[in-house]
């Protein structure tokens, strides 16, 4: 019986030893805290800016893709790119194939890149999964310093802001940008436009409300 437990104990410790790691030689590299200003006349680092380049600044656990250990991630925003935690230090997730979905388990969220066509491709959050998805691009912008015009003036100091999000539907055509009509629904689910029609309608969706957006998702993948 002993055996047979540290047989198993000896497969489990091997499976979860085996499991795949984040390392540098697979296309990561360290964050570099800064920001190229013009009005200052050098890189400023992320604290001397007000605001912040995080969704989230804190880092929460997260499954980055199959068969690979969970790691703390964290969005950068501002960069596009998926901080993650190793050993003490802070590195970017390599921008590949298998890293293309980032699920953080709590509070849950999930990351998607996703080639749009456009200059929004990279991250995405994925507000409603499945045939059809909707994806939210969150972007944030960096306002360079404005030296003081004179002496009576002050200067104004480099932030960080956010821009309004971007939403796209993934269909099994393509990408809808930034929906605002039955119409732009329709013409890609022809084939359903009266039960649309008839959905938007009855439900009052508003095309600006996430929301609604999610509700409207959710119907096209029924």
């Amino acid at each position: 019986m002993k055996k047979t437990i540290l047989a198993i104990l000896s497969v489990i410790s091997f499976s979860s030893y085996a499991q795949n790691t984040v390392r540098v030689n697979e296309g990561a590299h360290q964050v570099f805290y800064n920001v190229n200003s013009k009005g200052a006349g050098r890189a400023l680092t992320y604290d001397e800016i007000t605001g912040s380049p995080y969704v989230t600044k804190d880092f929460k656990v997260a499954k980055v893709a199959d068969d690979y250990e969970k790691v703390p991630v964290r969005y950068n925003s501002y960069k596009d790119e998926i901080e993650f935690q190793k050993d003490g230090t802070t590195m970017v997730l390599p921008n590949e194939p298998k890293f293309s979905r980032i699920e953080i388990l709590s509070p849950k969220q999930t990351l998607v890149w996703a080639d749009t066509g456009d200059d929004m491709k990279g991250y995405f959050f994925e507000l409603a999964g499945g045939k059809n998805a909707l994806y939210k691009k969150v972007k944030t912008r960096f306002n360079d310093l404005v030296p003081a015009a004179n002496s009576y003036s002050q200067e104004k100091p480099a932030s960080f802001s956010n821009a309004e999000p971007v939403y796209y539907i993934k269909t099994e055509k393509g990408f809808i940008k930034k929906p605002k009509s039955v119409k732009d629904i329709t013409e890609q689910f022809p084939d359903k436009k009266e039960a649309i029609e008839t959905f938007v309608k009855s439900n009052k969706i508003k095309f600006g409300k996430e929301e609604d957006l999610i509700k409207l998702v959710n119907f096209l993948n029924q």
